[in-house]
């Protein structure tokens, strides 16, 4: 059977005709079309600035006028895609995209499972708020620093250190981790040791006094001492300290330089001694030599001398 060439191509021709004049009909919806688009985009950001400003002045929490304010945006983006396929005669189209995206979201449901965990750890954290921007926290894994910024994937924290520790929101929903700011105080426990010459009941009322005067403690909460030990050269103790601690006044390392050298400057002038490490031999036991009874030769070797 010949390929009857000429009709193919009048065949062809008249179809790529037709498309062209149904694309040049639609033209006019076309434009129309990417002028919502482009209007959608502009009044989407719109919304977002102010629905975001406008919460958080009405007292919402910053982290969640952040989140709600994206998902306007999103919303009013996905209705505005989907007026522009409308006013561009592609209703089929709009029915043909939720139904494939139905199928898309189920499929990637199952691909990215750790994705759409960390998504909706981020959205419970975001309103159960176990923590907030500016809290210090300490996750499991031994990350601690300053909430930067909660994501709907990742909560950024940076370190005291500097850097910044991007961490999945499913570890910091599934896993325990520590809020030092949400209750707005935090205890110092200062441990020491003083030497066995030393009354203790003086020692406490020195301790207590000196750091009674440590700048930034709680005056509702007392100076409290407590013995743990008789140890290898002191007997030590614990010094606990309250202090504010929230997320615009974070001066623990602040408190312990004061309460360190404040306690060092107390003990001086009471003649209170912290020990440095003692060791006690003892040359007289059994089966030994008592240390008045050894000599030692010239040649630095112990033990008595030869006999004359």
């Amino acid at each position: 059977m010949e390929l009857d060439l000429p009709k193919v191509m009048s065949q062809l021709t008249e179809k790529l005709e037709g498309w062209l004049e149904k694309f040049i009909s639609l033209l006019p919806n076309i434009a129309l079309g990417i002028v919502v688009v482009i209007a959608t985009i502009l009044i989407g950001r719109l919304i977002k600035s102010l629905s975001n400003k406008y919460m958080q002045k009405w007292g919402t929490n910053i982290t969640i006028a952040r989140f709600l304010s994206k998902l306007f945006y999103l919303v009013f983006i996905l209705l505005g895609l989907m007026l522009a396929l409308s006013v561009m005669d592609l209703s089929k189209t709009v029915t043909s995209i939720l139904a494939g995206l139905g199928i898309i979201g189920l499929a990637l449901g199952f691909a990215f499972q750790d994705t759409a965990a960390n998504f909706m750890s981020g959205i419970y954290i975001t309103f159960n708020q176990p923590f907030a921007l500016g809290d210090i926290v300490e996750t499991n894994e031994g990350h601690m620093g300053k909430v930067r910024d909660i994501s709907l994937r990742v909560t950024q924290v940076e370190t005291f250190d500097g850097p910044i520790v991007y961490i999945p929101n499913r570890f910091l929903f599934e896993q325990s981790f520590i809020n030092y700011t949400e209750r707005g105080r935090r205890r110092l426990r200062l441990a020491c040791g003083i030497s066995y010459g030393d009354d203790l009941d003086k020692v406490e009322k020195v301790v207590i006094e000196a750091l009674n005067s440590v700048e930034g403690r709680l005056e509702s909460e007392e100076v409290t001492v407590f013995w743990t030990e008789f140890g290898d050269s002191s007997i030590n103790f614990t010094a606990n300290i309250w202090f504010e601690y929230n997320r615009d006044n974070r001066k623990f390392l602040m408190v312990r330089n004061s309460a360190i050298k404040k306690l060092k400057a107390a003990f001086d002038q009471n003649d209170i001694m912290i020990p440095f490490p003692i060791r006690t031999l003892d040359f007289g036991i059994k089966g030994g030599e008592k240390l008045s009874e050894m000599k030692i030769d010239t040649g630095g070797r112990s033990g008595k001398g030869p006999s004359e």
